[in-house]
């Protein structure tokens, strides 16, 4: 995966939220991504951006309130330019006037797409920003989720064609072609807020801290006060939030995890997920619980999580081998943990419920 504009930029992926949770070495009382906590009081803040709650902790002693300001304020810029929901936002102008004309976004709006579209381009598709129409027909998560219509699935389905986005570069425009279209960025839009957020860290000399936004994604901006790695709890996907099947070290790395069993449904007895295939339209049958994601870019993380979900374990785990910087383990419904070759001796386990493939 290429890597893009020197880390400034990792796209994060909101139809991930809370898809699977990244507790600390003790569970988190909000169920939301922690790690282990060194002796020194952070400076910190939750702000709730992106539709996600986000939380800031700075360990670095030259942190001030200052910085936390400015971060509320980039994040919310962010927010102004990303948010699928918010009617001032750019990608809700853009979703607005799907079919009809083109949006002036600014720059930071305009990358975002055109990097989602090189993700899209790059997977043929399995990682489909356009994948909103899909999305809001199945509305998972949400009160009365059901099976569509077959007749309205297929609708939405050649709705979902990322080839359809047409970006003007020299103009800083973004067009749907066909009326109905809908952006989602929900699978780099968290990723891109946390790189965003790094950035800035790295900018202003703040060399400790925790990037958490929605309990699915820690950001890792270097290492523990004296630089120690920070020690993240990896969630049993059978469990309750908090409990445990491992853990694994990062220093200055991101963690990201996707999976099947937080917002789901069951009608006659099958259970839907919100992970959707964009070739069927339906959610994927894989026999993967879930996916974590080790990268030195939150972009690649995000995305790549909900890509290699898609894609399956055989065709996931090559993918993920050929990226550098990036190491994942996925976890099948028989319990077995496969990992890529770069992160299997990092895996600590704890519960005796699962093994690591050979």
């Amino acid at each position: 995966m290429r890597k893009h504009a020197g880390k400034t930029m990792k796209a994060a992926a909101a139809i991930l939220t809370l898809a699977a949770v990244l507790s600390g070495c003790g569970p988190a009382k909000d169920g939301a991504a922690t790690a282990a906590q060194p002796n020194s009081d952070p400076i910190s803040a939750t702000f709730y951006v992106y539709d996600t709650v986000a939380t800031i902790k700075i360990y670095d002693e030259k942190a001030t309130e200052q910085n936390i300001d400015e971060i509320r304020d980039l994040l919310s810029k962010i927010d102004l330019e990303l948010s699928r929901t918010n009617k001032d936002s750019d990608l809700y102008k853009v979703n607005a006037a799907s079919g009809k004309e083109a949006v002036k976004v600014s720059q930071g709006t305009f990358d975002v797409v055109k990097l989602a579209l090189a993700y899209a381009n790059e997977t043929d598709g399995l990682l489909d920003p356009s994948i909103g129409p899909l999305i809001n027909l199945w509305d998972i998560g949400h009160e009365g989720a059901k099976v569509p219509d077959k007749d309205e699935l297929e609708t939405a389905r050649k709705l979902t064609d990322y080839r359809k986005v047409a970006l003007d570069e020299a103009n800083l425009t973004i067009k749907l072609e066909e009326p109905g279209m809908v952006l989602d960025l929900g699978s780099i839009g968290k990723g891109y807020a946390a790189d965003q957020v790094s950035k800035y860290m790295h900018d202003h000399d703040l060399n400790s801290a925790l990037i958490n936004l929605g309990g699915s994604s820690i950001n890792a901006v270097g290492g523990k006060p004296g630089g120690a790695d920070w020690n993240v709890g990896l969630q049993d996907p059978v469990k309750s939030r908090g409990s445990q099947l491992g853990t694994v070290k990062i220093n200055n790395e991101t963690i990201d995890s996707s999976g099947v069993y937080e917002r789901f449904f069951i009608e006659d007895g099958v259970r839907y997920h919100h992970i959707l295939d964009p070739r069927t339209g339906y959610p994927t049958q894989n026999g993967l619980m879930s996916i974590t994601i080790v990268s030195d870019n939150a972009t690649d993380a995000d995305a790549l999580s909900t890509a290699a979900f898609v894609m399956g374990l055989e065709d996931g785990m090559a993918y993920i081998e050929k990226q550098p910087g990036v190491e994942a383990f996925f976890i099948m419904d028989d319990s077995s943990i496969h990992a890529t070759s770069g992160l299997k001796d990092r895996i600590n386990l704890t519960s005796d419920l699962y093994h690591v493939a050979d």
